[in-house]
């Protein structure tokens, strides 16, 4: 696994993290101060604003999980990678894919989520 493949399932590890806690604390570990996440419904700069988002979708999709669909694709310090959330064992409700870059110091600069399935 290398660096990127690893910061990626840290990525959606965060995503899933329910204790309020733990997602701060995986967030201030793996993102960078400044660090921007943007997608079609949202954005949100610095790590409170995106653990923010995070609870907020949290909340929409309670019991739902993110996973990683398929391999991660990386060069420099960006890659791009698909994704699932749903509830474990069903199929997935949204379907997106992001494409993230990382500093220096191997943490999340920016992130750019894409949806290729949302429910009507």
């Amino acid at each position: 696994m290398n660096q990127f493949d690893e910061l990626v399932v840290r990525y959606l590890e965060t995503w899933n993290e329910s204790d309020a806690d733990k997602r701060r604390e995986l967030i201030e570990r793996h993102w960078s101060p400044d660090a921007r996440y943007v997608d079609p419904l949202g954005e949100a700069v610095g790590p409170h604003a995106i653990d923010t988002m995070i609870a907020a979708v949290q909340d929409q999709f309670p019991g739902m999980r993110f996973s990683l669909a398929g391999p991660v694709d990386s060069h420099h310090r960006q890659a791009r990678f698909g994704w699932n959330l749903g509830m474990p064992g069903s199929d997935p409700v949204i379907v997106g894919f992001d494409v993230a870059e990382h500093d220096a110091q191997g943490r999340l600069t920016s992130v750019l989520g894409f949806l290729d399935k949302v429910p009507s």
